[in-house]
C-alpha cells in the first residue's frame, strides 16, 4: 500500500498536472487529494467516455510539459471505449488511465462486477492499451510511471495502471468550501419561420464559422460526420481539427482544449445526434466552461451522414439545457445573425480576468449534402500534429 502522496508527487514531477474521471471508492484517496492541491486540476465529468475525450484536449494543447490523467472504475470502460479508440488511438493522444480492478477474479465483489473484473486485462489488450498493475510500493512508482511514459512518448496512445483494491491508503477530504453555481443566463431566441428548405445550410453555417475564427487566434473543432467534411471541403485551415468517430465527445474534447489554454478562442461545432448522445457534456460544461470556449451545435434534426434518419431534437430546446446548466449565454434559432453574435462575443480570457462561462448557440440548419464531398486527404494523426505546431502545444509528432 502506498500514500496517496507519493504517486501524485511523482506524477507531477514528471508533468501530470490534470485530472479527469469518475469516482470509484478505490480512487477516493487519489481524488481527495487532488481536490486540496492547489497545483492540480481535477474536472468531475459526467461519463468516463467524456473524462477521456477531456484529457484528450488538454494533451492537444500542452506546452511546458503539462501532462493528464484519466481515472475511471473498469466499469466505466465501456463509457469509453468510443474516444480511446477512435480519438486518442487515432490521433495519437496519449494519457495516462488508472483503472480500478473492481471483480479481479479470486476477490469477492458485487454482482455488477462478476464479468467485467475478468474481462478488464481482455479489453484493454483488445483496445492496444497497454497495462501493468498499479504500483503498490513506493519503489516501484517511477519505474512504473517512466515505462508508461516511455510508451506515450514513442507511439502517441494511452497506457493503463490496473489498480487493486487496497493500493492506496485512505487520504481525507477536509471541508471544502463549494464554489458557487453559476448564474442561470437567460434563454435567447430567434426564430425566423418559413419552410424548412428557407432554413441555412450547413455550408451557410460553416463559412460564417469560418469568418469569426482567424487562424492566429482560435481553433475550431469539428463534430464526426459531414460537418467536419464539409468545414474541410470549404477550407483547410491549420487551425482546425475533423473528428474521426468519438461520437459526442467533441465538447467535452474542446472543453479540455480552452482550459489549458486560455489564451486561444476554441470552438466546438456539434451536431443534434452527436449533442443528444452525451448530454452530460452540458452539465460539465457549464460548470467548467470558461469564457473562451463556444459550444455552436449544428441542428438539422437528422443523422445526416448516415442517411437522414431523424432525430428527436426538435423535442429539445438545447438552449434551455445550456442554460439551465450553467453556460454564460445561451440561445437558439434559425438565423445566421445568431453565429455573428455567439462567436464575436467568446474571446481569450484575459490575464487575471474572471471566466464567466462557455457561450452556447444552437442553430437550426437544413438537411442535405452537397454531391460529391470529399473526405479530408490529411490523416486524423497529421491534423492533429499540425493543429499542434501552429499553437505551440510541446508534444512531438506522434
Amino acid at each position: 500500500m502506498i500514500e496517496a502522496a507519493q504517486f501524485i508527487e511523482a506524477t507531477l514531477a514528471r508533468g501530470f498536472s490534470w485530472y479527469a474521471g469518475v469516482p470509484c471508492s478505490y480512487l477516493t484517496p487519489f481524488i481527495n487529494y487532488v481536490l486540496q492541491a492547489p497545483s492540480l486540476h481535477y474536472v468531475s465529468s459526467a461519463n468516463e467516455g467524456d473524462a477521456v475525450a477531456l484529457i484528450a484536449g488538454v494533451t492537444l494543447g500542452a506546452r511546458d510539459g503539462r501532462r493528464g490523467i484519466t481515472m475511471m472504475q473498469n466499469s466505466g470502460l465501456g463509457n469509453a471505449v468510443s474516444p480511446l479508440t477512435s480519438l486518442t488511438w487515432t490521433f495519437r493522444l496519449p494519457q495516462l488511465l488508472i483503472v480500478t480492478w473492481r471483480g479481479q477474479p479470486g476477490t469477492a465483489d458485487e454482482p455488477q462486477h462478476a464479468l467485467m473484473g475478468p474481462v478488464t486485462p481482455a479489453m484493454l489488450d483488445t483496445m492496444e492499451i497497454p497495462w501493468e498493475l498499479f504500483p503498490t510500493d513506493a519503489a516501484a512508482i517511477g519505474p512504473a510511471l517512466d515505462r508508461a511514459l516511455a510508451h506515450m512518448d514513442a507511439t502517441g496512445r494511452p497506457y493503463a495502471l490496473v489498480m487493486q483494491k487496497g493500493s492506496v491508503a485512505p487520504y481525507a477530504l477536509k471541508p471544502q468550501i463549494r464554489p458557487a453555481p453559476r448564474a442561470r443566463c437567460e434563454v435567447r431566441t430567434q426564430w425566423r419561420g418559413g419552410a424548412p428548405d428557407a432554413l441555412p445550410s450547413r455550408r451557410d453555417a460553416l463559412q460564417r464559422v469560418i469568418a469569426h475564427t482567424p487562424a492566429a487566434s482560435t481553433v475550431v473543432l469539428a463534430s464526426t460526420g459531414f460537418c467536419g467534411r464539409e468545414l474541410y471541403a470549404l477550407e483547410d485551415r491549420p487551425n482546425q481539427l475533423y473528428m474521426v468517430g468519438s461520437m459526442g465527445c467533441v465538447a467535452s474534447f474542446a472543453l479540455g482544449l480552452a482550459l489549458v489554454r486560455p489564451d486561444l478562442h476554441v470552438v466546438a461545432i456539434d451536431g443534434d445526434g452527436a449533442a443528444l448522445m452525451r448530454m452530460g457534456n452540458f452539465a460539465t460544461l457549464g460548470a467548467y466552461g470558461p469564457s473562451n470556449l463556444a459550444h455552436v451545435l449544428l441542428d438539422n434534426g437528422a443523422h445526416d451522414s448516415t442517411g437522414a434518419q431523424a432525430t428527436v431534437s426538435p423535442n429539445v430546446s438545447f438552449a434551455g439545457v445550456a442554460a439551465a446548466c450553467g453556460y454564460a449565454s445561451a440561445v437558439e434559432g434559425d438565423r445566421l445573425e445568431l453565429l455573428d453574435d455567439g462567436l464575436a462575443a467568446a474571446a481569450p480570457a484575459a490575464p487575471g480576468a474572471s471566466a464567466p462561462g462557455a457561450r452556447f448557440v444552437r442553430l437550426m440548419i437544413r438537411a442535405g449534402t452537397p454531391d460529391g464531398l470529399p473526405r479530408p486527404t490529411i490523416t486524423p494523426a497529421e491534423v492533429k500534429s499540425r493543429l499542434a505546431r501552429h499553437i505551440g502545444a510541446d508534444h512531438g509528432e506522434n
